[in-house]
């Protein structure tokens, strides 16, 4: 075997060979980086789907519960008002702040917008009255708080907007 002699230039098809090749590997090495960059980008979005998978799995529960927390809010209302439940209603405020604590221990928030300006968001409206008090456009009355789990809205707020001052 002889070795190659360097003054003179490789044979086309040799020349030809190296491009090809040169080129075979840029085309591998770019799709192993792209490849790489996949997998990545679909281990990130599995990290974010498992982390809100835990945020929100007590959304659906949550939901079913609070019915049940608006029903015993208004039945320490009913029972204040009355002479002989006082002792009812302090049972029923004892459990309606057991219950909150539990939900907000676990990222659930009450949304209250009393006196805010409305948000779609965040609110319903149900109603309009006029008010010389509040501002047009904001909440004038909260029918039904609306609820928030890790910041994500279950429930909006049913509320009644100030249309302003009556026309007189």
């Amino acid at each position: 075997m002889t070795e190659p002699d360097s003054t003179n230039p490789p044979p086309a098809d040799l020349s030809a060979r190296v491009t090809e090749l040169e080129a075979e590997v840029a085309r591998l090495r770019d799709a192993l980086l792209r490849s790489h960059a996949d997998q990545q980008n679909q281990q990130r979005r599995h990290a974010r789907e498992r982390e809100d998978l835990r945020k929100y799995a007590t959304s659906s529960l949550i939901e079913d519960l609070l019915p049940a927390l608006d029903a015993l809010a208004l039945g320490m209302e009913s029972a204040k008002n009355q002479a002989e439940g006082k002792a009812v209603a302090e049972g029923f405020r004892m459990a309606v702040q057991q219950l909150r604590s539990v939900f907000t221990a676990n990222g659930l928030s009450e949304i209250n917008p009393l006196g805010l300006p409305f948000n779609p968001v965040q609110h319903e409206t149900v109603g309009q009255q006029p008010s010389d008090n509040v501002p047009e456009g904001s909440v004038l009355v909260v029918a039904r708080s609306g609820w928030a789990l890790n910041d994500r809205v279950l429930r909006a707020a049913s509320v009644i907007l100030s249309t302003g001052p009556a026309a007189q």
